[in-house]
């Protein structure tokens, strides 16, 4: 079968893909379908966690699947109960709700943070979220709302209303809109993945936390793409000793199926009832088979390898030539170069590694479990591309 004329015949052309037909793995080595094969510094955008066909993420599943594939939330299941528990006591908060993808955990996320804030004022006078400029919440009407880049708010509207947009490298700005605006949350990326894998300052962190505080505001963690291991932390909150109100996470949750997982500390784990959110498929016992799998590997040692091999990247490419400036935290790294990242990627998979872009940067996400041989091989040829 000719699975691009095929793709481009009958599936909605919403993807610029990469000319490349995966068809197997093994660990941080993926395949074509004309057996070539390839180092991957993305992870499917940091979704395996543990790379392709992972064997203990897949006797999980597979186990789980001979069992139960799916029962939706009029009952209960084990799975999904003992990946609830789990987060809880790896991070502190006191209830979850499990979804299918990053999109929806921050929409649970967004209408949590107003039904608090409309419970606590009676009203709708504090639905306002403060959200920032360049960071990104989701594909869906609402979060494509939250999402602070102009870009995205076209030709879809009209766009859920009640989101302003402050500035991360402009601390003021965020007390400003809170002084402005009635305001329910402060939402936030700790790292802006799609925006260019951009660290928020840590004086907007404590602009964050103080207005939150002043406000009576809840502080919401947007950990899609940073949560799992991938920053160096389980959740890259923990860098900044930020206590959160909600977080969201999906991506490598379930090392390659769809979970999305809201959080909810004190203030909010009551603050929905039955009927006032819901899911058909979320707490899938399969997919939180696979999550239990994932989750029970990110240890702290291996919490240390990522930063180990997050500094190495970093060591070996700041100053190299042709290379601007490394951004980022862990195996989660923006690198900006002198041409064009598009034109990086597309030389780098010429020669056998599979990079992203975000913005202006070339975006590595390798999974943890490349080994220092693959990682030094793939750093060297992006070395070699961006001095070109």
């Amino acid at each position: 079968m000719d699975i691009i004329k095929k793709d481009s015949e009958y599936i909605v052309n919403t993807y610029s893909r990469f000319p490349v037909c995966i068809t197997s793995g093994k660990g941080a080595l993926l395949y074509d379908d004309a057996g070539r094969e390839y180092i991957d510094l993305g992870s499917g955008i940091a979704v395996n966690t543990f790379g392709a066909a992972d064997g203990e993420w897949a006797a999980a599943v597979a186990t789980q699947a001979a069992k139960l594939q799916h029962t939706s939330n009029l009952y209960y299941t084990e799975p999904c109960v003992k990946l609830a528990e789990m987060l809880c006591e790896r991070t502190g908060m006191e209830k979850v709700f499990f979804s299918n993808s990053g999109a929806e955990a921050n929409e649970c996320a967004i209408k949590a943070a107003r039904r608090y804030a409309f419970k606590k004022y009676g009203d709708e006078s504090h639905s306002t979220i403060i959200t920032f400029k360049n960071g990104f919440h989701g594909r869906t009407i609402t979060t494509l709302a939250a999402t602070g880049q102009d870009v995205f708010h076209t030709d879809f509207g009209p766009f859920t209303p009640g989101f302003v947009y402050a500035d991360p490298n402009d601390p003021a700005s965020i007390e400003k809109l809170a002084a402005e605006h009635g305001c329910a949350a402060i939402m936030f990326e700790t790292i802006q993945g799609e925006g260019g894998v951009l660290e928020l300052p840590e004086e907007t962190v404590n602009a964050i936390r103080n207005t939150a505080k002043k406000y009576g505001l809840l502080i919401v963690i947007d950990e899609v793409q940073t949560g799992n291991g991938r920053t160096g932390k389980l959740f890259s909150y923990m860098h900044h000793g930020l206590e959160p109100d909600i977080v969201s996470t999906a991506k490598g949750l379930a090392g390659g199926l769809p979970l999305g997982a809201t959080l909810f500390g004190k203030r909010t784990a009551d603050v929905y009832t039955p009927g006032t959110h819901g899911s058909t498929f979320g707490g899938n016992p399969v997919c939180c088979a696979a999550a239990i799998s994932v989750l029970s590997r990110i240890t702290d040692d291996l919490l240390r390898e990522i930063e180990r091999k997050g500094e190495y990247i970093r060591g070996a490419l700041e100053g190299s030539s042709g290379i601007k400036s490394v951004s980022g935290r862990g195996l989660m790294l923006g690198v900006e170069c002198g041409r064009p990242a598009s034109e990086v990627v597309t030389d780098c998979r010429a020669r056998g590694v599979l990079a992203l872009s975000a913005k202006t940067k070339v975006r590595l996400l390798p999974p943890y479990c490349i080994t220092d041989e693959q990682l030094e091989k793939a750093i060297s040829i992006l070395k070699e591309v961006c001095a070109k």
